[in-house]
């Protein structure tokens, strides 16, 4: 370095000398330190603007990435037309949406409103508990007595409940009010991807930026990285999940299951947090052999197996090679999700967590490269340096 400038760098790193620089150097703090005040003052009113629509953005913004192949074909079936085929994706994307939560939650309330009916015409019969029920250790004698109340008057033993049942009323009422907020979130997202959709050329390269901005070279790389874990996060889990939950509900539809809609969202729910749904599929085809004919019992019970057994082969099919991710990562990103923001949060933190998983595992492998590279030849630069 030229000496010169070296001796007017050390004049600019050292203390003012006079009092009017130092009135002078004092003057420029303060101006730095408000204006840094009022500019984190701005990003933090932007982001408490924001916040509300952070979610369903992002779960946008997923959605557009993991359908942008079939838009991409239709909008060469169209002829390059993309606001058109973005408006397609839309239509399709709502008819997905609305076809079965609408024939889902018709079935709900007529199960719902049937239940209330028998409750009230008193056709409702419990059957009297076995004598071998009294004798089970610590809960025998109460369940005993409180299955033979039922058995003679249902309306009575569910009087001594009256405080729970409230409760258990009032979270019902919530959960579907939460429900219904989510279903209108994915609506939005499902807008904001169809938008998104024939602008995806611009937004990759803005991504790109910066990303290049945070990350340096790398950039490019880390961006298409993180895309293809989302694809093959929403297409292996989230989709294979929604496939099970689709084919549940058409089953418990089919033979007239009780509530048919609410066992489909358990269905859901377990798929997307990798767990086994034969844990909702197995007592509902119990049920269905207490109540319906053998053949149709029998036909649900194989049914059952094949939807609890389809992520098998499924999740190969569409969760694509090199996209390892383990499934506690699914499993906490699912949990925490859907404890932060919800249903719409259930499929964004698995997504989100395992975007996050498959990046620091890369980094660290880079880190381990260049590290090797390094103890190979000392005096050869890497990336980091």
């Amino acid at each position: 370095m030229d000496l010169r400038a070296t001796v007017h760098s050390r004049r600019k790193l050292s203390p003012p000398e006079t009092p009017e620089e130092e009135r002078v150097f004092q003057k420029r703090a303060l101006q730095a330190a408000i204006r840094l005040t009022l500019l984190g003052l701005l990003v933090y009113l932007c982001f408490r603007i924001v916040q509300p629509f952070i979610t369903t953005v992002v779960w946008g913004i997923i959605i557009a990435i993991a359908t942008l192949t079939p838009y991409n074909r239709i909008n060469r079936l169209l002829g390059g037309r993309p606001k058109l085929a973005g408006g397609m994706m839309i239509v399709l994307g709502l008819l997905l949406l609305i076809l079965p939560t609408v024939a889902l939650g018709a079935s709900l309330v007529e199960t719902a409103s049937e239940l209330s009916d028998n409750l009230e015409g008193k056709m409702i019969a419990v059957p009297p508990p076995p004598a071998s029920v009294e004798g089970w250790p610590i809960i025998g004698e109460k369940l005993y007595s409180l299955w033979t109340t039922a058995s003679q008057d249902l309306e009575a033993a569910l009087e001594r409940f009256t405080p729970q049942l409230k409760e258990l009323g009032v979270w019902l009422v919530s959960s579907m009010g939460h429900l219904g907020v989510g279903l209108f979130m994915f609506i939005v997202a499902i807008v904001i991807a169809g938008v998104l959709l024939p602008n995806a050329e611009r937004a990759t390269a803005l991504a790109q930026k910066i990303a290049t901005m945070v990350t340096g070279e790398r950039g490019a790389e880390l961006v298409t990285l993180s895309a293809a874990s989302v694809r093959s996060v929403t297409r292996g889990i989230l989709g294979v999940a929604l496939i099970q939950s689709v084919l549940a509900g058409l089953g418990m539809l089919v033979v007239g299951v009780p509530a048919a809609g609410l066992w489909t969202l358990l269905v859901l729910l377990v798929a997307v947090v990798q767990l086994p749904t034969l844990l909702v599929l197995v007592p509902v085809a119990i049920y269905v052999f207490s109540v319906d004919s053998t053949t149709v019992a029998v036909l649900f019970a194989i049914w059952s197996v094949i939807v609890g057994l389809s992520d098998n082969f499924l999740k190969p099919m569409l969760m694509g090679r090199g996209m390892d991710v383990p499934m506690l990562v699914i499993f906490l990103g699912a949990i925490g999700g859907f404890m932060l923001e919800g249903i719409i949060g259930l499929f964004v933190g698995a997504v989100v967590l395992a975007v996050g998983y498959t990046l620091f595992t890369s980094w660290l492998e880079e880190a381990e490269r260049a590290e090797e590279a390094e103890a190979a030849d000392p005096t050869a630069p890497t990336e980091f340096q």
